[in-house]
């Protein structure tokens, strides 16, 4: 069953102006009963499942990264791209450049295609459904300037599997893990192209090995503190490819990090002003 969901169009979000593109949007959406329809970037909004896999701050940052990265890049593409959050950040940021994503599961790109469509980027994205590693779906003549990934962190032998097919896929390993995605992504750069991509800190160094058998130099990576009194929890990756650098290049540099939430549980003044740059209330 289908229910009505008024888009909230104002510009102001509690004092916080919205910037960026407005796109042409409709005051009144359809959703299903297990659909939700929410801010993204500025105006950007995107559909998700109620109780599926909900856009996190793991994807926002990787989108983020990578465009910061790269920031002059013509094409994307977005590998295991779920629901359209990492492409759809990356597009927000990056407003001249084109976008392919490839998802396995059906329902995600259904929802993606409907959030493409309502932030008025249909032109700009080619949205595929398949295994990213299929040949057919990706064939080994497409390059791309800036690869984005936002793999599953663990193994199905790992942890307890949710029954939900769509958080089951994003959080485990059930159709590749982070070194297919550092080979695909290898395969598919262009002369002096990005890779990046987001995995856990206390997986560092499964993220290096990853990188090394796909021929990448992990040039520089960002923790990232979700709170500022515990370890850092993910890593943003920025890798080109080995024979793009010299030989001597030096060992990846690790960068500032990024805290989410201060000592005292408050969003820390970094993020605060971080999330101005994708497009996010302070």
């Amino acid at each position: 069953m289908k229910r009505p969901a008024i888009c909230n169009t104002n510009p102001v979000f509690r004092g916080w102006t919205k910037p960026g593109p407005i796109p042409e949007v409709p005051e009144v959406v359809e959703l299903l009963e297990d659909e939700t329809i929410d801010a993204l970037c500025g105006h950007f909004r995107i559909f998700q499942l109620r109780d599926g896999h909900r856009f996190s701050a793991d994807d926002i940052l990787v989108a983020w990264y990578g465009t910061s990265c790269a920031p002059s890049v013509r094409n994307v593409l977005d590998l295991g791209s779920g629901i359209g959050t990492v492409a759809m950040t990356a597009a927000w940021r990056l407003p001249h450049a084109r976008f392919t994503t490839i998802e396995a599961q059906t329902r995600s790109i259904e929802l993606a295609r409907r959030s493409v469509a309502y932030n008025g980027l249909e032109g700009r994205f080619d949205l595929r459904c398949g295994d990213f590693r299929d040949p057919e779906v990706l064939p080994a003549e497409e390059t791309f300037d800036l690869i984005l990934g936002s793999p599953p962190y663990w193994p199905a032998t790992d942890g307890v599997v949710s029954e939900h097919p769509q958080k089951a896929a994003c959080r485990f390993e059930m159709r590749g893990d982070i070194a297919d995605y550092a080979r695909v992504a290898h395969s598919h750069l262009n002369p002096g192209g990005l890779f990046a991509c987001v995995f856990p800190s206390d997986q560092r160094q499964r993220a290096l090995e990853a990188a090394h058998s796909a021929d990448f130099h992990p040039v520089r990576y960002k923790p990232v503190f979700f709170d500022e009194r515990k370890p850092p929890r993910i890593d943003l990756w920025a890798m080109h490819r080995k024979e793009d650098l010299p030989g001597d290049f030096p060992p990846p540099w690790e960068e500032e990090p990024i805290i989410i939430r201060a000592a005292d549980g408050s969003i820390h003044p970094m993020y605060s002003a971080l999330k101005l740059s994708f497009g996010f209330p302070p």
